[in-house]
């Protein structure tokens, strides 16, 4: 008899075991770099929220996963991806021909442009930044157009940031003189500024989606989910609920796309 009652405690403990390792296994890590309004920010609760915080959660419902964020700097979600550590990144990541050499996407899901963000009464474009020192997040698509225009325009000095809080800090202090980043991203935050201002958009013709290892089979399947959100047109309730107004059908908010 005890021999088993031993049995039964050693295969209650073998299920159990089993179960804790299936539910750890359809929950996606998925690494954001927290503060990027209004894709992932934190609330006042402290709670992690933004348009791609909704859409995450929703895709990953969809194919019967939970999503645990992980907080990492936009630079290392390239290598979190590229390690496992991350089975999937978002954080407004725009898709570009030299990351697809390392990484693949799903198909692009909302358009944007880099801009510059500066204190109200500061430079009125990217001309008047000749002679001074400007902003950008660390790896971004505005760094690698800071970096590739500052010759031309004449950048005193580009200092490289962890987010948008810290440059916004240095910006008000006048540490630097303008921010280039996303567009999108700028509008939201500086709206009950008065303070800053957005005063020129750069056309970059950017699109951002969810980042994978390169390959991945989890790509090909999130990308199947988002035609049916588009086709739902829940991504575009989504555009409306953080941007308060409806994207053009001819956006990739809308627009079914190709992975690319």
């Amino acid at each position: 008899m005890l021999v088993d009652k031993v049995k039964i405690l050693i295969a209650a403990l073998a299920t159990t075991g089993a179960l804790t390792t299936a539910a750890q296994a359809d929950t996606w890590q998925v690494g954001a770099n927290i503060g990027n309004v209004p894709w992932e920010f934190q609330d006042e609760t402290g709670a992690f929220v933004g348009f791609e915080i909704d859409l995450v959660n929703e895709v990953a419902s969809r194919l019967g996963n939970d999503v645990e964020i992980v907080n990492i700097p936009f630079n290392g979600l390239f290598s979190a991806v590229q390690s496992g550590r991350a089975d999937l990144a978002i954080s407004s990541i725009t898709i570009t021909e030299k990351r697809l050499e390392s990484v693949s996407f799903a198909q692009p899901y909302y358009d944007s442009d880099q801009s510059l963000t500066v204190v109200e009464g500061g430079p009125a474009s990217v001309a008047d930044l000749k002679g001074k020192v400007v902003g950008v997040d660390t790896g971004s698509t505005g760094d690698m157009w800071a970096t590739e225009q500052s010759d031309t325009a004449g950048f005193t000095e580009i200092r490289r940031y962890e987010g948008l809080a810290p440059a916004m800090l240095d910006l008000g202090a006048g540490r630097i003189q303008g921010y280039i980043s996303d567009i999108p991203a700028l509008l939201y935050y500086v709206k009950d500024k008065p303070n800053l201002k957005v005063v020129a958009r750069i056309e970059t013709g950017e699109r951002y989606s969810m980042m994978f290892d390169k390959n991945a089979e989890l790509a090909g399947q999130v990308n199947e989910v988002l035609t049916a959100l588009k086709n739902e047109g829940v991504i575009a309730g989504l555009h409306e609920k953080w941007f308060g107004a409806t994207p053009e059908d001819t956006t990739s908010t809308v627009a079914v796309m190709d992975m690319p």
